[in-house]
């Protein structure tokens, strides 16, 4: 799909909750930093949530206000995020269905769709989570998954943007993110091969030292075409003998953005991306945009 036909851009979904206001003030700031639109999207799932029977009078019409309302001051909450110096159109969309099906339809048409990691409600702190489990699966854009901010773990304003790469298709999408949210956000960059996705103990006669300079060489390889596009930016290679999900999880303490890919490929080399960006999208508390080749 052309850029041009992508006429949501940044896409957040909103339900009024802490987590969804932390969505909504990531995705905030980085269609400003894109200059690109943001569009608010509140789902009115009327799926009964009590035993069967027929729907009580008037539940769609409080459904519908109290989801104007949502939108209503997730606008003005986006409206503040935005600096003064840069023109944002925002939009904001009511539609008529569970979460992760409008959320899907819709990213056909958007640069990103954004998600907190929970919702608002027992029932819906569970529903986002799917949700945001689902898009990482199906959507057809990137995701972003914000969590609300733990002040134990907080986001740090000025660290560098990490980027697992293993050569996929997946990867070099997120490759192509990771440089420009860097590039944008006027930090560094942080390449991380992870060697292998299971024990290294298991591959006790492999010779690890020509391995190690075997994935060097083309780690620099693959990095070479984005660092000449993006020259500001300061990329540190990180080739390492671990776990991908693991060494990720780690890298993502000191980082403001991970960026994995949605899948991988083979066992070893190829095995960054699938149970993996799963397992980071489980254990980080750092903002998380997962790429999804369409």
């Amino acid at each position: 799909m052309s850029t041009a036909a992508k006429r949501y851009g940044i896409v957040v979904g909103v339900d009024g909750s802490a987590a969804s206001d932390a969505a909504l003030h990531w995705a905030a700031r980085d269609a400003a930093l894109r200059t690109l639109s943001l569009t608010l999207v509140h789902a009115v799932n009327l799926t009964p949530m009590w035993p069967a029977g027929p729907m009580p009078t008037g539940i769609s019409v409080w459904r519908e206000e109290d989801g104007r309302q949502v939108l209503e001051r997730a606008q003005q909450l986006a409206e503040e995020v935005v600096p003064n110096d840069r023109h944002v159109e925002i939009k904001g969309q009511l539609i008529w269905s569970p979460p992760q099906p409008a959320l899907l339809e819709i990213s056909e048409g958007a640069e990103m769709v954004v998600v907190g990691s929970r919702g608002r409600g027992a029932v819906a702190r569970g529903l986002l989570g799917s949700v945001s489990s689902g898009l990482a699966r199906r959507a057809k854009c990137p995701v972003a998954v914000v969590r609300e901010e733990d002040p134990a773990h907080p986001v740090p304003a000025q660290g560098p943007v990490v980027v697992g790469i293993d050569g996929s298709p997946a990867s070099e999408l997120a490759t192509a993110i990771a440089f420009e949210e860097a590039a944008r956000r006027g930090v560094e960059l942080r390449a991380v091969h992870a060697w292998s996705d299971i024990d290294v103990s298991e591959l006790a006669d492999l010779d690890w030292s020509a391995f190690s300079e075997e994935a060097e060489q083309v780690l620099a390889e693959r990095l070479a075409g984005w660092q000449e596009r993006y020259p500001d930016v300061t990329v540190h290679r990180r080739v390492v003998r671990d776990r991908p999900a693991r060494r990720l999880i780690k890298e993502s303490e000191s980082a403001q953005l991970v960026v994995v890919g949605s899948h991988g490929r083979g066992h070893v080399k190829g095995a960054l991306l699938g149970s993996v960006s799963n397992a980071v999208l489980h254990s980080v508390h750092t903002p998380l945009v997962i790429a999804r080749p369409t």
